[in-house]
């Protein structure tokens, strides 16, 4: 039987909010990025995983944004999967503190421990509610409990809801940090179906550590094994890491996008319109940048690049690299560009992929559906590493700036 105390909690949770603004301060965590995959099969088939859990929500769940979707598949399956390119933090739990390297994952809103290292702690608070999170190549199942979560000598959270892992597959990391909306984690509480467990972000906010729901993301372009090239930054954003001011767009209202962190835009290519103004999701666990078929396309006949029967991505000469255009991607009122370069594969990392030292790949691939199925596009991490990107849960928004990366060769 489940907690009383955990769906008061719950509940509570549900309709307050911190009452007054104690400080305005903000929370810097470095990221380390690790190619955690032997070749091209293992990372697209992790991509696929997501994007195939995704799909699930736009054909099953409801499509009104107001309402809670009941889908087949739980919200919460569209998150990690076995990461295969995936940013960790350090935090510690429990007393005394244990170090977990946890993946971040802006797809879901839940954090657990367990799949590597095992939880042990004296002050946790067991509250017998079984969490479940169904992966299309793993899985995680255990129990919530309650205990402190510490970032910094600085910086905790007491009494975190943390998913302790009983049963786990397929996950190659000690757990996941969420950083998704709080709605992602919808379905993961068998027993309390509806029930939303407080994020990480959600926390901060309540016992005034940070003022307001919001987290920057700041990556680089990813060019060796293991980098520590990124950072989170909780209760608003490091303008060191950006060029200007972030401009936002609202969260999309139609399908997955609607609970996840989804928005809308066009892309042109050349003064050519490759994908209609459509909705789609931002999602740094994914890889690479995802279009519909038709979109998918477009943008292969423009690029003129060919599709490598080794490793299923668009290669293109020398030749037609120098004549590539930026491609263009219109959010809200914000115009962001992927240049040339932004649009390759690292050759650095042609080794991953079967390829030769001197090979160009694209790093777009398709979708399975059309514009206008479901989610039309995924900005995947080659988008991300590209522009410092603000998911506001507050005002239900997300933001892009460039950073110094944005036009930068490194690939």
């Amino acid at each position: 039987m489940f907690s009383v105390v955990f769906l008061l909690a719950l509940l509570a949770f549900s309709v307050t909010g911190s009452p007054v603004e104690v400080r305005n301060s903000t929370i810097t965590l470095p990221m380390t990025r690790r190619l955690a995959f032997s070749n091209l099969t293992d990372l697209l088939r992790h991509d696929e995983a997501r994007l195939a859990a995704f799909g699930e929500y736009s054909t099953r769940g409801r499509r009104d944004a107001d309402t809670p979707p009941h889908p087949a598949v739980p919200l919460s399956q569209a998150n990690l999967g076995n990461t295969m390119l995936g940013y960790t933090v350090r935090v510690a739990i429990g007393r005394p503190p244990t170090n977990y390297d946890l993946v971040v994952d802006s797809a879901s809103g839940i954090t657990w421990i367990g799949a590597i290292l095992p939880y042990f702690s004296f002050s946790g608070v067991n509250t017998n509610v079984p969490v479940a999170v169904n992966y299309l190549y793993g899985s995680f199942q255990g129990t919530i409990w309650q205990d402190d979560m510490t970032f910094s000598e600085r910086v905790s959270i007491s009494g975190m809801h943390i998913g302790v892992a009983s049963a786990v597959q397929g996950i190659a990391a000690d757990g996941v940090l969420g950083i998704g909306p709080t709605s992602s984690g919808l379905g993961a509480l068998p027993s309390l179906p509806g029930q939303m467990i407080p994020t990480v972000i959600d926390r901060l906010v309540e016992q005034e550590t940070i003022t307001r729901p919001v987290v920057g993301i700041f990556f680089k372009p990813t060019v060796a094994n293991e980098d520590n090239n990124g950072e989170l930054c909780f209760g608003g954003t490091n303008p060191n890491k950006y060029i200007g001011r972030p401009k936002y767009t609202d969260i999309a209202t139609i399908g997955p996008s609607a609970f996840l962190w989804g928005i809308n835009q066009w892309i042109r290519y050349a003064n050519m319109l490759i994908l209609a103004y459509s909705p789609g999701i931002v999602d740094s666990g994914c890889t690479f940048l995802y279009l519909s078929i038709d979109a998918y396309e477009r943008y292969r006949v423009a690029t003129g690049g060919t599709l490598n029967p080794e490793n299923g991505l668009l290669q293109i000469s020398l030749e037609q690299y120098n004549q590539l255009y930026d491609l263009e991607f219109n959010i809200g009122t914000t115009n962001l560009k992927l240049v040339p370069n932004a649009q390759i594969w690292p050759r650095s990392l042609n080794h991953k992929i079967n390829g030769g030292d001197n090979d160009i790949f694209l790093i777009v691939k398709s979708l399975t559906t059309h514009t206008g199925t479901g989610a039309s596009f995924v900005n995947g991490y080659v988008f991300l590493q590209r522009f410092y990107t603000v998911f506001d849960s507050g005002n239900r928004r997300v933001g892009f700036a460039p950073n110094i990366f944005t036009r930068a060769s490194t690939n």
